[in-house]
């Protein structure tokens, strides 16, 4: 097989949570343009079915699902539908992710529970109702969304949300404990660990402490809207079939500053 072929997914199925806008929706045109079909799916699915027409120009197939990544019920079903529409489920892109801010001497506890619910059970839960596709299918690549957010602290003045980095601090560690655990059945799981990108969930915490935020990133930017589309295809596709248990972190440099 050439270089080029191993990164081509052609006849590949994947989903991607959160993938109607932000990140989500920059990952899931990557996965287009390398020929997967897609499932997207989010809360708000009218934005999903926009997104579709547009992937669609792909020459690929791509539906709309409407999912609560906390909810079981919700993501057995977009299991179900991704199955019963494609008949395999090959990659699945845990994107889905929410934050709050606050201080962390009065955070608030029902907030607490709505982030780690999201970016941390529910990202299990679904990987785990995948991973029972995968095992029968003997192959499968899961690619879950960490933050350098995750691997260590802020000040508050920069980024104020404890409960976010300690989801994704936990994100990691799952990644690598599931590689070890699902290897066996032909399972790859990996992370990505974006830096800094404007996005709906960042945008205005971002504009206002850029100041505090570029000094961090060697590369001296943000994030732009193809630069991860390169490290989702390579973690989704037979380039990538001697890494497990990895990740990969997308920042400009920041993870490597003391």
């Amino acid at each position: 097989m050439g270089v080029k072929d191993t990164f081509d997914l052609t006849g590949k199925t994947a989903v991607v949570t959160g993938g109607s806008i932000g990140l989500g929706a920059q990952m899931a045109a990557g996965l287009a343009e390398a020929g997967a079909n897609l499932v997207i799916a989010a809360r708000k699915v009218e934005r999903c079915v926009e997104l579709c027409a547009k992937l669609e120009e792909n020459g690929i197939r791509a539906i709309a699902v409407a999912c609560d990544v906390s909810d079981p019920v919700s993501c057995q079903n977009l299991v179900d539908i991704t199955v019963k529409e494609f008949g395999t489920l090959d990659i699945l892109v845990n994107n889905a992710g929410y934050t709050w801010g606050a201080d962390a001497m009065n955070y608030p506890m029902d907030k607490w529970q709505q982030v780690l619910d999201l970016n941390l059970t529910g990202l299990f839960q679904l990987s785990a109702m995948a991973a029972k596709v995968m095992k029968e299918q003997g192959r499968g690549k899961i690619i879950n969304i960490t933050s350098v957010a995750g691997t260590g602290g802020c000040l508050p003045e920069a980024q104020n949300t404890v409960a976010y980095n300690a989801s994704k601090a936990a994100v990691i560690t799952l990644t690598k404990d599931l590689a070890c655990k699902w290897a066996r059945h032909g399972i790859y799981v990996n992370a990505i660990g974006p830096g800094f990108f404007p996005t709906h969930m960042s945008g205005g915490l971002l504009e206002k402490n850029q100041h505090l935020v570029l000094p961090r990133v060697p590369l001296n930017r943000l994030g732009g809207d193809d630069d991860l589309k390169g490290a989702i295809v390579f973690l989704s596709s037979a380039a990538s079939d001697y890494v497990t248990g990895q990740i990969l972190f997308v920042d400009g440099g920041q993870t490597a500053m003391i």
